[in-house]
């Protein structure tokens, strides 16, 4: 039973097929991603053993740039991995100085939506799409685009939770 004023089907369309409009994208998109790793500075245990924020955020981004070089990730392949200078920032909340180790990956990904896992991580600053200065996207395209936003936020919630959880 449908609802009153939904008795009359709708027109099915079929898309239009014009030349200029790409159904399907093979083009592989080129981008410069940037992650800054935070430094969490250790206490010393007995007389050894501390570490400073800067020490603690070159280590960190030392293990990831580790990670990212030797653990594939599907539909990206990653060209390029750069390390910038560790700097320091005043955060008024914690009332001391807070080092962050910046970490540049240069990928070709097969689309939009094989980027959306980096772009979901906390320590996520920037995303430059380099090459392909114009694109243009199908509606099966978008939509799988919002899905993978969709799962992969679902998944960052729900790895935080267990972290926070135990």
């Amino acid at each position: 039973m449908l609802k009153p004023g939904f008795e009359k089907q709708a027109p099915f369309e079929e898309p239009r097929r014009d030349e200029d409009v790409d159904m399907k994208s093979s083009v592989k998109i080129r981008a410069r991603i940037r992650f800054d790793y935070r430094g969490k500075a250790r206490p010393s245990r007995f007389f050894f053993g501390g570490k400073g924020t800067e020490e603690a955020a070159g280590e960190l981004r030392e293990q990831q740039a580790a990670l990212w070089r030797n653990v594939p990730v599907q539909g990206v392949f990653i060209e390029n991995i750069e390390l910038g200078k560790i700097y320091t920032v005043y955060d008024e909340e914690m009332d001391g100085e807070i080092a962050f180790a910046p970490l540049e990956l240069e990928v070709i990904a097969d689309s939009l939506s094989f980027l959306i896992r980096f772009a979901v991580k906390e320590e996520f600053r920037r995303l430059k799409i380099m090459e392909p200065l114009g694109l243009k996207m199908s509606v099966q395209e978008m939509e799988q685009v919002f899905f993978e936003v969709h799962s992969q936020t679902k998944t960052q919630w729900m790895q935080r939770f267990r972290r926070y959880a135990d």
